[in-house]
């Protein structure tokens, strides 16, 4: 007998030709396979489409997975922008999402993902969609940042909020996790958001800005 999981991912979840290959360039580039599952990309695809999002912000591009997902679900004219600590990586997505035909509608900001943002809000930047997937230990920051730059009802994710179900574990008080323990504490009580963590994977969480 299969199990939910393997039930739901055979009926809903097909990692198409272009994603498999982005797959694929990540590992022969040498990148750590930290790229979002399929069944997550795929609900990002759909969350982006459900709100109706016209600018996204990605925080940590990788190779470019779930900038593609994230695109895919985009209002026509819409933008992503992407913050990418690394060259080589920001290089790499902007070849995939350029192979995905997205190359019109993603920035990449490369270096430091906290000054990227703080450049953002200067600059006057409102965004209705963000995606959370980077260094585990700035979340809270990150969090931070998307409230100072969300526009009304923007939707908030982010992935690994579980991180290996270490969260779960009070005798982990390593920074990571405890950076994790306080960005899923205040997605819960923060009187801003509307949120919810869902067990998936290694934990999604999705919130809406009131």
């Amino acid at each position: 007998m299969q199990s939910r999981e393997e039930y739901a991912q055979d009926l809903f979840v097909r990692e198409d030709e272009l994603l498999f290959a982005v797959r694929e360039s990540i590992t022969a580039n040498g990148m750590p396979a930290i790229s979002v599952p399929a069944e997550l990309g795929k609900l990002l695809t759909l969350l982006v489409a459900m709100s109706g999002a016209r600018n996204i912000l990605e925080i940590g591009a990788l190779g470019g997975y779930s900038g593609i997902c994230l695109a895919r679900g985009l209002t026509q004219g819409g933008r992503l922008t992407s913050l990418e600590l690394h060259d080589k990586h920001a290089d790499l997505a902007r070849a995939n999402l350029a192979r995905a035909g997205f190359s019109h509608a993603v920035e990449y900001r490369i270096g430091d993902a906290r000054a990227s943002l703080a450049a953002l809000i200067e600059e006057g930047a409102r965004y209705d969609f963000f995606f959370i997937d980077a260094d585990k230990e700035n979340y809270p920051h990150y969090l931070d940042y998307a409230l100072r730059l969300a526009s009304p009802s923007a939707i908030i994710a982010a992935d690994n909020v579980l991180l290996g179900d270490r969260v779960l574990d009070p005798d982990i008080r390593d920074a990571s996790v405890e950076a994790m323990r306080e960005f899923n504490r205040r997605l819960a009580q923060d009187d801003r958001l509307d949120a919810m963590l869902l067990p998936i994977r290694d934990g999604f969480a999705v919130a809406r800005v009131k």
